[in-house]
């Protein structure tokens, strides 16, 4: 083994490590929010959702509205009515 394998085998160790390191610092760094969440899960399922909240409309909701208005989609995108 030559210096030029050598230098570039420890250049690659090293780039390795800098990534490995920093994808390890990324999940620290969110498993506050991960915790978190966990517990908010496991109190819903627990206690039933909160009724606070608004509900989500789906694009198959919004496309049933358009549709009882009258108006289609493909008018609404051109501009003509």
């Amino acid at each position: 083994m030559n210096w030029d394998n050598l230098s570039l085998v420890i250049l690659a160790a090293f780039g390795c490590l800098t990534l490995l390191l920093t994808q390890v610092s990324e999940v620290l760094a969110k498993l506050p929010q991960i915790i978190r969440a966990w517990r908010q899960v496991r109190n819903e399922l627990r206690n039933g959702a909160p009724d606070a909240g608004p509900t989500l409309t789906t694009c198959d909701e919004r496309s049933a509205v358009d549709r009882d208005s009258g108006i289609r989609d493909a008018d609404t995108a051109s501009g003509e009515e």
